[in-house]
């Protein structure tokens, strides 16, 4: 929604009904008696449980909604929780602790020798899995949220659905959420096995240490997943359509991230196709081009992980015959208010367009279920942080230069290196550096950019400063504790109008 936008009241033509009436954001909801005692009659159905899903639902909930929530997986939370973003970080903290007792305790003065057992690794992984899609069956129970096992669909026709399919019952809804999330996107020519060749839910669960393993893609799968290996002891090769790692991430700072991850033993093939794999005894053996056309050559790897980006998961959803289409891309246009082109059904996270991260899906849930409430939800997409956990990791919020200068917006830049900043020289972790990007004429805060130490962390008070349209100024004479790597982005809001103390 954006800012100026007024209001619906989504009830109001409902409040002259008989019912009983209930209430909550200062504002009437009326719902029918048979709705509150039919079993297979909701206020509202979501159809998927991932972040967006299970949030939408425990808020709708919260709100007074009787709510139901299909999903197909034995589990809650969706591909983040079981197969994607909480597995991935488990890995990446277990190797990350791998590597440092293997090369990084010696300048410490700590003599240790590593032995990794990978069998404990990926137990301890799936344990961190099991007890949080425990705890959001957990909120479910608690909030009174019913879970339909089976795989959703829209019953309806035309401009009302109405009706949610799942596993051959049919359940009533006022109003239904489609929030199934997405998939892994496809790379012709490269047929996934999750054996030899695989996506990032069979490069989270190999069973050995591959000798090679080729990455497909240099976004945030492919360097988060080609780093675990790395430090457990594979010879990693990123092979990336583009000439640039990251794409979409600020230009300076992906160089930064390339070359540090380069010095831990990542090789890069930029601006190289991947046209064909064929898999055999000895591994996998990819056909490689340049991305412009020319010369084939081959890539022999032990593995082969596709991760190329997602795509949006609408397949056996009846959009079409709910009267629903998706755009070119696959995603399911709404409006400032989550609305798809049917009355009654909306559609949040993955599917539709925007950034396809966790957060960004949470948000949009919680506002939909205080939109539905008759509240005024709301989503600031200026202010949604991107972060790459590698080591050190990678965080951004706001524009990148490169979108400033497209865009023909004057700004100015500031820098400062975490080689200078004293918690990293306490900690070894010198690597990177923290960058803000701010309005020439207003010191209104555009952007910012991290790389460096704990950034995912970091990036969040600058999130918090753009929320309320901040300056660098004013996140420049914010108190930072000494000595912390916040002190960094400080020292960078400084350096936006040449006041850098500690260059």
């Amino acid at each position: 929604m954006g800012e100026g936008d007024s209001v619906d009241v989504p009830f109001a033509e409902e409040t002259s009904q008989a019912g009983e009436g209930y209430f909550f954001g200062g504002l009437a909801y009326f719902a029918e008696k048979s709705s509150m005692t039919d079993s297979k009659t909701y206020d509202v159905i979501v159809i998927g449980a991932g972040p967006g899903g299970y949030v939408c639902a425990i808020r709708c909930a919260q709100l007074g909604m009787r709510v139901a929530v299909a999903e197909q997986r034995e589990t809650l939370g969706g591909t983040c929780l079981n197969v994607g973003c909480i597995p991935s970080k488990a890995l990446l903290q277990s190797s990350e602790k791998f590597a440092e007792a293997q090369h990084g305790l010696a300048g410490h003065g700590i003599e240790a020798t590593a032995t990794l057992n990978l069998a404990a690794m990926m137990t301890r992984k799936d344990g961190v899995v099991d007890k949080l899609t425990k705890g959001v069956a957990y909120l479910f129970r608690k909030n009174g949220i019913d879970h339909l096992k089976g795989r959703g669909r829209l019953a309806g026709n035309g401009k009302a659905a109405g009706a949610v399919e799942v596993g051959g019952e049919r359940y009533a809804a006022r109003h239904i959420v489609i929030a199934t999330g997405s998939d892994v996107m496809p790379l012709p020519g490269v047929e996934i096995d999750e054996k030899r060749i695989v996506s990032s839910t069979g490069a989270l669960a190999l069973g050995t240490v591959p000798k090679t393993l080729a990455v497909i893609g240099a976004g945030y799968i492919g360097l988060e997943m080609g780093s675990v290996w790395a430090r457990l002891g594979a010879q990693v090769t990123v092979v990336e359509y583009l000439d640039r790692i990251l794409p979409g991430m600020d230009g300076e700072i992906a160089k930064q991230v390339q070359r540090i991850l380069k010095k831990q033993g990542l090789e890069f093939r930029l601006g190289r196709k991947v046209t064909g794999a064929k898999a055999g005894r000895g591994g996998v053996t990819l056909t490689v081009e340049a991305a412009k056309g020319g010369e084939t050559e081959s890539l022999k790897a032990e593995v082969v992980l596709v991760a190329i980006g997602r795509r949006p998961f609408t397949d056996g959803l009846g959009l079409e015959s709910a009267g629903i289409e998706t755009d070119a891309r696959g995603f399911i246009p709404v409006d400032s208010r989550f609305r798809t082109a049917v009355d009654g059904v909306y559609a949040i996270g993955d599917v539709v367009p925007g950034p396809m991260l966790a957060h960004k899906a949470e948000e949009e849930g919680v506002a939909l279920a205080e939109l539905l409430a008759g509240q005024a939800g709301h989503v600031n997409y200026e202010t949604v942080p991107g972060i790459v956990y590698t080591w050190p990791e990678v965080a951004s919020v706001g524009r990148t230069e490169e979108q400033l200068k497209e865009a023909g917006i004057a700004y100015r830049a500031g820098r400062f290196p975490f080689g200078a900043n004293s918690r990293a020289i306490c900690t070894g972790e010198t690597d990177g550096m923290a960058k803000i990007l701010a309005d020439a004429e207003t010191d209104r805060i555009l952007g910012a950019h991290i790389v460096g130490p704990e950034a995912g962390n970091t990036i969040h008070e600058v999130v918090n400063v753009m929320e309320f349209g901040g300056c660098a100024e004013d996140l420049a004479r914010c108190f930072h504790g000494h000595p912390t790597y916040n002190e960094a982005v400080r020292e960078a809001a400084l350096d936006v109008s040449g006041a850098a103390r500690q260059r």
